[in-house]
């Protein structure tokens, strides 16, 4: 039993960290995943859509701290009733997100009901796909992101190897803070795990991070005593320090993140990836369809294949009802992830493709809502647009704004440049800054920039050469 609550702590504790990490290094997108569960179409708790960033901070923060002290054995009782609750939660939607896509696959998708102009009506429900679990860190590093069930199965695991690590912490003399023989078992086999999961996820950035967590907890240990296997003397108040320790470095991680872009960045509009190409890389599902009729004077029903449905028979139209329709996927397919990448002129044309191809470089000033936008570095965002245009680049604004605003927007900070629309929701995985600034040529992403990070020309000009 021993050897076993071992493995699950290590396990656990390193996938802990290394999970919270991945969101902690894009907060803003955890939030919008966040957004999307919250919605009134989905799980319908909008009253929590204000506090969406807040409380995916406290969620990366928790996984974090949590791993942490699995490894280094802190306050083990109160840890492993947190990371129990969190994985049969966490179970649970994907669970609930599993069957509302399976539903919907079926043909008979989820309702909810609102009232509208004081009519209650059925609306169909807003299946979340992805569950966020890692955010774009899957499709980044491994092509795509689990599926909702998927995801349920590793809670399921994950859940399965806490039960070991609680069954030794809630027994007499249960499971303690480590003693200088644990650490030296535990500290580097963690360390070790966690250096495989960052390969896994391509970013060596959580094993620096551990071994600054590792560091300060030995520290702490020193500080307070005990560096044999005696009890240590500080007892309860080293653990709350240690604890407090996994705190700060994780939210001086995401404030890190905040004032900038995110240090290791998954998006598909990441620095070197090429917008156009993936345009292109998609592959079409496969979809059995499936038609329910149902007699209208026995109520007998009959399934029909789509392909082989009787469509010309006015007789059997004026018998047989519609009641539903089931689709089988037999592949999913492929969908690119820059398929809603589209910018448009205030005429509606479509200047996407001709951005894309454009061989000078193309500065795209990423400014979802004009209402919302950081002006601090304007000036600056100004001045490099003006010298870009000079060089003969090209400088388009993006925005999720109405014209209007736009054009208040342009008129105000003397921006000299035609702006285009884009979906907001595209925008903020474009760049998570508000404003940000993209350097496209040939359709390659050159450069990403948080507003805080604006770049000379100089800077530019030398991201943009060959």
């Amino acid at each position: 039993m021993k050897y076993i609550v071992l493995v699950c702590r290590l396990i656990v504790g390193a996938l802990f960290i290394v999970s919270g990490l991945i969101k902690a290094n894009d907060p803003i997108g955890f939030g919008i995943k966040l957004d999307e569960y919250f919605a009134e179409d989905a799980q319908n708790l909008v009253f929590l859509a204000p506090y969406s960033m807040a409380l995916g901070i406290l969620a990366c923060v928790a996984e974090i701290v949590l791993g942490f002290a699995v490894l280094f054995g802190g306050r083990m009782k109160l840890a492993v009733a947190a990371l129990l609750w969190l994985t049969i939660f966490f179970g649970w939607l994907t669970a609930y997100t599993g069957h509302c896509n399976d539903m919907h696959d079926a043909g008979t998708p989820m309702k909810y009901t609102v009232v509208e102009n004081g009519e209650t009506i059925e609306k169909e429900k807003h299946c979340v796909s992805d569950c966020g679990c890692f955010g774009d860190a899957m499709k980044g590093s491994m092509g795509r992101s689990l599926t909702p069930w998927e995801s349920f199965t590793k809670d399921l695991i994950l859940f399965i190897l806490i039960i070991p690590i609680a069954i030794a912490s809630f027994r007499k003399n249960g499971l303690k803070w480590n003693t200088a023989a644990d650490d030296k078992l535990l500290l580097p086999l963690g360390l070790l795990l966690v250096a495989f999961f960052s390969w896994v996820f391509t970013w060596w950035g959580p094993v620096w991070f551990t071994l600054i967590g590792m560091g300060g907890y030995l520290g702490i240990k020193r500080l307070f005593g005990g560096q044999n296997d005696a009890p240590l003397k500080g007892g309860q108040k080293a653990e709350w320090v240690t604890a407090l320790w996994a705190t700060f470095i994780s939210l001086l991680f995401i404030w890190w993140c905040l004032e900038h872009n995110p240090v290791r960045d998954y998006r598909p509009y990441a620095e070197g990836k090429s917008i156009l190409a993936q345009k292109n890389d998609k592959k079409d599902p496969i979809i059995e369809s499936f038609l329910v009729y149902k007699n209208k004077q026995t109520g007998e029903e009959k399934e029909y294949s789509a392909s082989n449905y009787p469509w010309n028979d006015s007789v059997w139209v004026a018998t047989w009802e519609f009641v539903k329709q089931r689709n089988n996927i037999i592949d999913p397919g492929i969908q690119s992830q820059v398929s809603d990448f589209a910018l448009t002129d205030k005429d509606g044309n479509d200047l996407t493709d001709g951005i894309l191809t454009e061989v000078q470089p193309v500065l795209v000033i990423i400014v979802k809502s004009v209402k919302d936008a950081d002006l601090e570095h304007m000036k600056e965002i100004a001045e490099l647009c003006r010298l870009a245009q000079e060089k003969s680049w090209y400088v388009y604004g993006a925005s999720a704004s109405d014209w209007t605003e736009i054009e208040s927007f342009r008129h105000d900070h003397a921006l000299n440049f035609e702006f285009t629309q884009c979906d907001e929701v595209t925008l903020k995985t474009v760049n998570r800054s508000n404003p940000g600034i993209m350097l496209l040529k040939e359709g390659v992403v050159k450069g990403q920039w948080h507003h805080n990070d604006t770049p000379t020309f100089d800077d530019a000009a030398a991201a943009a050469a060959p």
